[in-house]
């Protein structure tokens, strides 16, 4: 059993930057960890996902501003989000899984999930 706490949400301007955190109770190192990002009416949707192995993919949308990470040792992975626009809005979930590369972006892949912390961008 899994369970992760996501942190780090916020309201931030256009061009700014935030980190969130998500910490597992019990250990991570079996799981595949990815984040995920909801807005109102619209599907969850992929962001990044960092494999046991440390391999990370990002959403076209987010590459080159979002980074993720991962630290066993702490429990926790991370995202680092740069260069925040308005389209990133949204309720971030981190989630836990033992994945297929080709299914990371789709939800009934994850076993785990955490409720999420709110992300605004708003001038």
């Amino acid at each position: 059993q899994l369970q992760l706490v996501e942190s780090g949400g916020g309201l931030v301007q256009p061009g700014g930057s935030l980190r969130l955190s998500c910490a597992a109770s019990g250990s991570m190192k079996d799981y595949d960890m990815s984040w995920f990002r909801q807005v109102p009416g619209k599907e969850r949707e992929a962001v990044a996902v960092v494999r046991r192995n440390n391999a990370k993919y990002y959403t076209d949308s987010v590459k080159g501003r979002f980074t993720i990470s991962r630290d066993i040792a702490k429990n926790t992975v991370d995202l680092q989000m740069n260069s925040l626009n308005l389209e990133d809005t949204g309720l971030y979930y981190c989630a836990a899984g033992s994945i297929i590369l080709s299914t990371w972006r789709r939800t009934e892949t994850y076993r785990y999930w955490g409720q999420g912390t709110q992300v605004t961008v708003s001038s």
